[in-house]
């Protein structure tokens, strides 16, 4: 049994983390300035570019994407690794293409669509979005409203979606849809392949959220999307739904490790330097328990995704895992940054230190792709043998 990765994937790890220290975290403290200012935390055009084109360069494009598309397909346990390393700063940068509707993607793309949609994805030309939540449907598919009835040969689609991420800047959004009603929540649910300048296809409104993010509302009314950018089989969307989402889990866990990581470094760095009624922070018990909580706890989340990714990889069936590991990296880190912001006092309450950056994503996230609290009912439906 080997709990390390393998030379490669500890170099490419290695890299991303040279990467993050010299192109992204230099950016930092203006990231922060403009947050604290109100203004948006996106990297000016100038700055993204010169970013793009150095990750380019580095070879760090397209890295899960298939080999026979242009990528370097690697497997999961690696982007475990590099995601891990991303998070490491609040500096929003996403190495192109974003990795779960890559996969949605490589899963379903008909050759027409893989030229037309999957292949400028992976270069890094266009962006995408994903329309699965609804108003009132919350995390459950059987709630789905959206309706996608065939006309000739379109389909015209009508409804709501909402919390929506880069759904202003996408090229294209994934939209789910239900195309027919079938007995069962996952059934009858198609995906569609929707330009942002498709008639009918309306960006709503944009909803401010936690740390200066955004998600928006999207409404189709008599949205007409030709036939040919219908997402895999009619009907059965579900399934390749979920091989996005199961992905975004797995990142989300690598993120939280991250998030976490970055927390207890500035701590263990902190501690020894700050005195309180003449002794240094690092001698104080509570700091002491702090500390070792979160380098257990980290290092349990860390295996844990590690095992899932590596099983996913494999072609198990990993729903479990995936819901183990995303209810407990993000609940773990929040934790973490929490005790961290605790122990540096007021300055943790500024917004002069990435912390409370790391704290509003954190607290997203337990809510993002499923909360907390259904992944463990998921756990808990599992093990005692419920059926839904």
């Amino acid at each position: 049994m080997h709990f390390e990765l393998d030379d490669d994937h500890r170099m490419l790890k290695d890299l991303v983390r040279r990467f993050v220290d010299t192109e992204l975290l230099p950016h930092e403290a203006g990231v922060l300035a403009r947050e604290a200012a109100g203004e948006s935390k996106e990297l000016a055009t100038d700055d993204r570019v010169r970013i793009d084109a150095v990750s380019r360069d580095m070879g760090l494009w397209g890295l899960d994407a298939p080999a026979n598309i242009g990528g370097m397909d690697l497997p999961q346990v690696a982007m475990v690794g590099v995601n891990e390393e991303l998070a490491r700063t609040v500096v929003p940068y996403i190495l192109p293409p974003d990795s779960p509707n890559l996969r949605m993607l490589t899963a379903t793309v008909t050759e027409r669509q893989r030229d037309a949609y999957l292949m400028p994805y992976v270069r890094g030309e266009t962006i995408s979005a994903i329309g699965i939540s609804e108003p009132g449907a919350g995390s459950d598919p059987s709630g789905m409203t959206t309706r996608a009835v065939r006309d000739g040969d379109d389909w015209v689609l009508n409804g709501h979606k909402i919390w929506i991420t880069r759904a202003d800047e996408a090229d294209f959004t994934i939209v789910m849809a239900v195309t027919e009603k079938r007995e069962g929540a996952r059934n009858g649910i198609s995906a569609f392949l929707v330009d942002r300048d498709a008639p009918g296809f309306n960006v709503l409104r944009r909803i401010a959220m936690l740390g200066g993010e955004a998600t928006y509302e999207l409404v189709l009314e008599d949205c007409r999307v030709p036939g040919w950018k219908l997402l895999g089989q009619e009907g059965d969307g579900f399934a390749p739904m979920q091989v996005r989402l199961g992905t975004r889990r797995v990142e989300m866990a690598a993120w939280s490790i991250g998030m976490a990581q970055r927390a207890l470094d500035m701590l263990i760095d902190y501690a020894p330097q700050r005195t309180t009624f003449g002794q240094p922070l690092s001698q104080r018990q509570a700091i002491q328990f702090w500390a070792a909580d979160a380098a257990t706890r980290i290092h349990a989340a860390r295996l844990m995704t590690y095992d899932c990714a590596w099983k996913l990889d494999q072609g198990r069936d990993v729903r479990q895992e995936i819901s183990m590991i995303k209810a407990y990296a993000t609940e773990m880190a929040y934790e973490v940054v929490d005790h961290v912001m605790q122990a540096f006092g007021a300055m943790g309450m500024t917004r002069e230190l990435p912390l409370h950056l790391m704290a509003s994503k954190l607290r997203t996230m337990r809510i993002y792709d499923g909360p907390t609290e259904v992944h463990q009912w998921v756990v808990a439906r599992n093990l005692f043998g419920m059926k839904r």
